[in-house]
């Protein structure tokens, strides 16, 4: 089982080998949706990737991930989330007939954590359609939590809560799905609307209180896919989204006792390179005060793109102090290129 990441309380990784069929939760049925369960979730696939142990990402994510994909296209393009395919050399998907067949990265968005992969052969299975419109998929509605392994390895649940998603390492989703009951294999896992038998989100997280704060159910936090249709021709042609990116610190940042503070710093990086250590209480960003997490990154953010001067207020110890930190494009810190 891959290395688990943990940030804010919520683990990156970690699912549970593929081969484990057992899920908690009720099984979906044929009554349950309005589509040919069994086909449509023959589209969900096992993932497994290898990462060079120098790999940038190899010390928080490990050297052997595994999860999940969806199978998007009849060419065998298929979806996953990022983190399991970020800097990885070798890539296969789980066949039907239990062979595993190769697959290349096609692109991967630090902005939303889509990652796309190919297979060197078309898949035998019907892809699933991308939705391209969630709004429907509000809280309470019921859907299907699906991962490799068919039905018996898919949830009947329900969305939780849509509502804001920040993670300690620099992103954040203004709009993400909360599902219960927790599934145990959920990364780069499907969420199926049980009407139209659309893909409406990629499974990134485990999460503590998927009915927001003050819940005691625990839940996964779904990416939404119409988040992919504006950058999905960026990444099949380019490997990464054309546009300037954000500016990128290369440090952790946890909120604890009313304060921000560094938590992690990614050595090499911009917040590094500027002097910036853990433990420093992050107290504004350009000389504007800091409400949350949420609102700092937007701040940093609204700067400009990679490349730009970023001035952070610090307080370590009983001193008070600014440094400019030089952003970064995360893509270029990665040892391995996301496309082969």
């Amino acid at each position: 089982m891959s290395e688990v990441k943990r940030a804010n309380g919520h683990r990156l990784d970690g699912i549970l080998p593929v081969s484990e069929p057992q899920v908690p939760g009720p099984q979906p049925t044929e009554k349950d949706v309005d589509f040919d369960l069994k086909v449509s979730l023959s589209a969900v696939r096992s993932l497994r990737s290898s990462v060079p142990t120098d790999a940038h990402s190899a010390r928080n994510l490990g050297t052997e991930r595994e999860g999940n994909a969806v199978l998007i296209d009849a060419d065998g393009t298929l979806v996953t989330i990022g983190y399991l395919i970020t800097e990885a050399t070798e890539v296969f998907i789980g066949g039907s007939d239990g062979k595993s067949i190769p697959a290349q990265v096609v692109g991967y968005d630090h902005s939303t954590g889509f990652g796309l992969v190919r297979t060197i052969e078309p898949l035998d299975s019907p892809p699933l359609v991308i939705a391209q419109n969630v709004n429907k998929i509000v809280k309470d509605t019921p859907v299907v939590i699906a991962s490799a392994g068919g039905v018996k390895s898919s949830i009947l649940g329900k969305v939780a809560d849509r509502r804001e998603f920040v993670g300690s390492w620099e992103f954040m989703l203004e709009t993400a799905f909360f599902t219960t009951p927790f599934h145990p294999r959920w990364s780069g896992g499907a969420l199926i609307d049980p009407k139209s038998g659309f893909l409406v989100g990629i499974g990134s997280l485990f999460v503590q209180e998927a009915g927001g704060s003050g819940g005691q159910e625990q839940g996964n936090m779904f990416v939404p896919t119409d988040l992919l249709k504006p950058i999905y021709q960026d990444l099949i042609s380019t490997g990464r989204v054309q546009k300037g990116s954000r500016p990128w610190l290369g440090m952790q940042t946890t909120e604890a006792l009313g304060n921000l503070i560094v938590s992690s710093i990614h050595e090499g990086g911009p917040a590094d390179q500027a002097g910036v250590q853990t433990g420093d209480i992050i107290d504004h960003i350009e000389n504007d005060e800091i409400e949350s997490l949420g609102d700092m990154y937007r701040k940093i953010w609204s700067v400009g793109t990679a490349g730009d001067d970023i001035r952070i207020g610090l307080i370590r110890g009983s001193r008070a102090f600014d440094v400019i930190i030089k952003s970064g494009d995360r893509h270029e810190f990665l040892k391995i290129p996301l496309r082969h």
